[in-house]
């Protein structure tokens, strides 16, 4: 299968970079220094877990030049860049081409769905803490590597979707096989608007509390007030999976803090750079939006309630 990953930072970087070794048809979509340090240099991916660099040759291209049809696109942005892929995938797309978005904020796919009607457009996200270091270089935190993807309302409508689309569901199972053949946790999702809820429910406390304390994981890895915070929310957007239809089935908090526990204690949330080096960021979508669903859903969210004030204020 021929893929297309838009954005090479943190998460398209690194599915592309492993994809890329185990042989698979990936190109990058890139742009600027960093696309010109991996046409002239490779990728570099730093492993802070054992202190290792390896660099390999990679595929990549700005949107404009790019002018293969691939069977998989994997849109790999920020929220607020998610409107410029839209032309491009609607270039480059054939009918049966599968788009999977694998971004931090919940409720992607659908968006996107409406935009590109055409097309089947999943459900995604990624377990994954990485970042671009410098031009052709990643850094990667930890060694979890997860990508969950699905269909919406596949487990309801699982029959109707099998008679209908068959070949539709071998190709999602395909690309199942080369994510795990690319040593990336690849998991084909029955629910998988819980399962985007549950990676949210790590996702957006981490990155509200680090923004809201200025603290790197090594503070949420011991007990303590920002540990607290972040168990709290948690529990908020378990509050809004019930009150949603798509209850948990699992102690998030504990899977949480597990997830927590495996990363640097250096590390800080890609929401947390932005802010900081005065980028846009996807703090509308990670914080606001949870505000907004709590007022949706008749849910209380006071500890985000807290959050969001504060970062209005003094962002």
């Amino acid at each position: 299968m021929k893929y297309a990953i838009i954005g090479a930072g943190g998460t398209g970087g690194i599915l592309g970079f492993y994809m890329t070794k185990a042989d698979r048809d990936v190109t990058l979509i890139a742009r600027g220094r960093h696309l010109a340090a991996m046409q002239e240099k490779g990728l570099a991916v730093e492993k802070m877990w054992d202190g290792t660099t390896e660099i390999i040759p990679v595929k990549a291209m700005d949107m404009e030049h790019y002018v293969e049809q691939p069977d998989v696109v994997l849109v790999c942005v920020k929220g607020y860049s998610l409107e410029d892929t839209i032309p491009f995938i609607q270039r480059v797309a054939k009918p049966s081409t599968i788009v999977i978005p694998v971004l931090n904020i919940y409720g992607t796919g659908a968006k996107m769905q409406e935009q590109l009607p055409k097309l089947l457009v999943t459900d995604g996200c990624i377990y994954v803490s990485a970042n671009i270091k410098e031009p052709g270089v990643l850094i990667q935190h930890g060694r979890i590597l997860r990508v969950v993807y699905g269909v919406r309302n596949m487990s309801s409508q699982k029959v109707n979707i099998k008679r209908a689309h068959e070949e539709m569901l071998n190709a999602l199972k395909d690309i199942k096989k080369d994510f795990d053949d690319s040593g990336i946790d690849g998991v084909l999702s029955e629910n998988i608007q819980r399962d985007a809820l549950e990676k949210f429910s790590y996702v957006s406390p981490i990155g509200a509390a680090g923004l809201y304390y200025h603290v790197t994981a090594a503070d949420f890895q011991r007990e303590g007030k920002q540990r607290e915070a972040f168990k709290t929310m948690i529990r908020e957007v378990a509050a809004l999976a019930e009150a949603m239809g798509v209850p948990f089935e699992r102690d998030m908090v504990e899977v949480n803090l597990k997830i927590l526990s495996s990363l640097a204690p250096e590390a800080t949330t890609s929401m947390q750079r932005d802010v900081m080096e005065g980028k846009d960021s996807e703090i509308d979508g990670l914080v606001y939006e949870v505000v907004r669903m709590g007022e949706r859903y008749h849910v209380p969210v006071p500890m985000y309630a807290k959050v969001a004030e504060k970062l209005r204020e003094n962002l």
